[in-house]
């Protein structure tokens, strides 16, 4: 099956994950330039007026730089959505991604047929994440365009299937987009991920140690002197499992070897710690070691262009 327009003549086959807080305009922008997805999700922009103001940047920036470079135009931008019964703001933000027909999608934490419908109106394609084959399944189901197969050593909410095992039991029924996230961050990477039936990489973790980023400079640098060992999967922080830096645990006065199990009910980043995930408590993947520096977004996907060309220029 045929990539959707919106994943087709990318730079490289990469969209670059919504990393709560830390994406913003800037970054987003710098990524589409380059030639890749860059997306965030909607909660960064708060309060909620201050979304329509980012789409209205994006979008205006991105359409006077297509007209600039008809040859070369930016890659389109998503917005990542929280469907969770927490997000009260989800269907206003809905609706200004429809007045804005923002051309991807990302659903997160549910899947909702009103939200699919609503981003189909205009043309809009939905990707929806997962952590394993049964989710997949609902997703598709309720209307999602493409999957998000969030597998071991994802950054963030990540799932414990193996990429292997799970791209291959999504790809036994659906045909459509997959990105592939899980420890991502070379050109060589995303060839793999490609090699076993995903279409794109999904990479976040090596975008927070980028300048563009907003993130605080010792989180980047953490990212740069660190590798996957400093990486613990712990659901205390947000009742959902996830991987997170284990020197901002540390800092933050916790035992990253004693962690207790969070509540599933409660969306609390992190209140019942005292102690906030993602400000305090730094999400982060396994695949950080191939990090070395803090480059530009451009910088970034420039590398991973060439690493992707070698690695198949090696086949």
């Amino acid at each position: 099956m045929a990539l959707p327009k919106q994943l087709q003549n990318l730079s490289v086959p990469v969209i670059g994950s919504p990393l709560f807080i830390i994406s913003n305009p800037e970054l987003v922008i710098a990524q589409c330039k380059a030639g890749i997805v860059g997306s965030f999700p909607s909660l960064n922009a708060r309060p909620a007026p201050v979304f329509e103001e980012w789409l209205i940047k994006i979008t205006t920036e991105l359409e006077a730089y297509n007209k600039e470079n008809p040859d070369n135009p930016a890659a389109p931008f998503a917005v990542n959505q929280i469907v969770h019964r927490s997000n009260d703001r989800l269907m206003h933000d809905v609706e200004l991604c429809v007045k804005y027909k923002v051309p991807i999608v990302i659903t997160s934490l549910g899947a909702r047929v009103e939200v699919n419908d609503a981003i189909h109106s205009y043309g809009g394609i939905v990707l929806h994440d997962i952590i394993n084959n049964f989710f997949a399944k609902k997703a598709i189901a309720k209307g999602a365009d493409g999957i998000i197969a969030v597998a071991a050593g994802a950054g963030g909410h990540a799932g414990t299937t193996s990429p292997f095992a799970l791209v291959q039991e999504i790809r036994e029924w659906f045909d459509g987009p997959i990105a592939l996230s899980g420890s991502i961050a070379t050109g060589d990477a995303v060839l793999a991920a490609r090699a076993m039936g995903a279409d794109l990489g999904y990479i976040g973790s090596a975008f927070i140690a980028t300048k563009e980023a907003n993130a605080d400079e010792r989180y980047k640098q953490c990212i740069v002197d660190h590798n996957a060992d400093d990486i613990v999967y712990s659901s205390l922080f947000t009742g959902v499992h996830g991987n997170y830096l284990k020197p901002s645990i540390e800092e933050s006065g916790l035992d990253p070897n004693n962690l207790e199990d969070g509540d599933p009910t409660k969306m609390d980043f992190g209140s019942s710690t005292g102690k906030k995930a993602w400000k305090d408590i730094w999400g982060c993947g396994q695949g950080i070691s191939a990090v070395k520096e803090i480059l530009g977004a451009g910088d970034y996907v420039a590398k991973l262009i060439e690493e992707y060309e070698t690695a198949k220029a090696r086949l």
